[in-house]
């Protein structure tokens, strides 16, 4: 595959699937730049994701990641991370589905619990039970994953090396069409 392609490369899946860390080593193989949507909806509000969820909620949350998948998308040859529930929004699943490769990094839901266990910046697991919210996301977010999605990758092994194959593959795939 030619890195010079222009055709970005977006990253959906759940909470713990690796989006971040692999869209950050993709971008490094492929030598383009890295965004993380959350990362920037952050730098634009100045503010942390729990803060924006506790201020405006989801709805507000969502409308600011509405905003940032718009411009990424808009964007020629990145490598982008999105947040998990990027694809509950009619528009995001358009935007990304039309303008790069999307790779949905599917992972079970007992393996984004256990990577996802300590970290206190989902305000969606702030919850007594972030297993059945963890079980509920997937039930809800799973069809959309796949139907904004050119190919599927599990993520599920933690092999950085075997994934990284894959997610090219797809984008290699995606480009020679």
């Amino acid at each position: 595959m030619n890195p010079k392609d222009s055709t970005s490369l977006y990253l959906v899946g759940p909470m713990g699937a690796g989006k971040s860390t692999l869209a950050r080593h993709l971008a490094q193989v492929l030598g383009r730049p890295f965004y993380d949507s959350d990362r920037v909806i952050e730098e634009k509000t100045g503010a942390d994701i729990p803060w924006i969820f506790d201020m405006e909620g989801e709805e507000g949350f969502r409308r600011r990641e509405r905003d940032v998948i718009d411009e990424l998308t808009g964007m020629a040859g990145i490598v982008l991370a999105t947040g998990g529930g990027v694809v509950t929004q009619e528009e995001n699943r358009r935007h990304l589905h039309e303008r790069g490769c999307v790779v949905y990094l599917w992972t079970p839901v007992e393996v984004q619990l256990a990577r996802t266990r300590n970290d206190r910046n989902r305000p969606l697991l702030q919850t007594s039970d972030p297993e059945a919210r963890l079980q509920a996301l997937f039930q809800e977010r799973d069809p959309l994953y796949r139907e904004v999605a050119h190919g599927v990758v599990s993520t599920a092994s933690g092999n950085l090396k075997k994934v990284t194959d894959q997610v090219l593959g797809c984008l290699a795939d995606h480009a020679s069409r």
